[in-house]
């Protein structure tokens, strides 16, 4: 079965994004089609890239980040889940991203996005971080308004639509996964 982690990469007091994950985990996992795991950065104390040895090396120092590897190693796929700061993802997200090389190789990405805009600058960028860590990424994406789809702008309550659109994702995801899992075997 392929193994989807939903990412949490937000790690700012008071975040909106953990009822944001929750929310697509809860859906993703009624679907019974994957294993899906939400994996939240605040959970691995990931310093500002803090390791001597450049990711590809994959010879990496630090407990943090070996336990990271090992998580993100075990997964086929990845759902990201980011708000947008300032145009882009939260700096945790972009070092999460930078501690690892390998691990990420040959896999797929689906995006949820929210702010102001939905999230639709930080997911572009993210698209093409993780371009260089060899994810490919799925064209749907699902993108929350700070206006429409949460209360006062903190309380989520994602319009009925999202559903749907989240459910594209992860048939891409899925199917891309599967389309990939030789290249991952190689």
């Amino acid at each position: 079965m392929i193994k989807v982690g939903i990412i949490l990469g937000s790690t700012r007091p008071g975040r909106n994004g953990e009822a944001v994950a929750q929310w697509v985990h809860e859906l993703a996992t009624k679907r019974g089609d994957a294993e899906y795991e939400l994996v939240d950065l605040k959970d691995y104390d990931l310093r500002h890239l803090d390791e001597p040895n450049y990711p590809a090396m994959g010879n990496y120092a630090h407990e943090h980040t070996k336990r990271w590897a090992e998580k993100i190693a075990s997964f086929d796929a990845f759902v990201f889940v980011t708000p947008e700061y300032n145009r882009s993802i939260p700096g945790a997200l972009k070092d999460a991203v930078d501690f690892l090389y390998a691990e990420w190789n040959n896999k797929v990405a689906g995006f949820v996005g929210y702010g102001v805009d939905g999230g639709a600058r930080a997911v572009e960028h993210l698209r093409q971080i993780l371009s260089q860590v060899s994810v490919a990424t799925v064209a749907q994406q699902v993108a929350l308004s700070l206006f429409t789809d949460f209360e006062n702008m903190s309380e989520f309550r994602p319009a009925a639509i999202h559903e749907d659109k989240l459910g594209a994702v992860l048939d891409q995801v899925l199917a891309w996964s599967g389309a990939l899992r030789p290249l991952r075997a190689a």
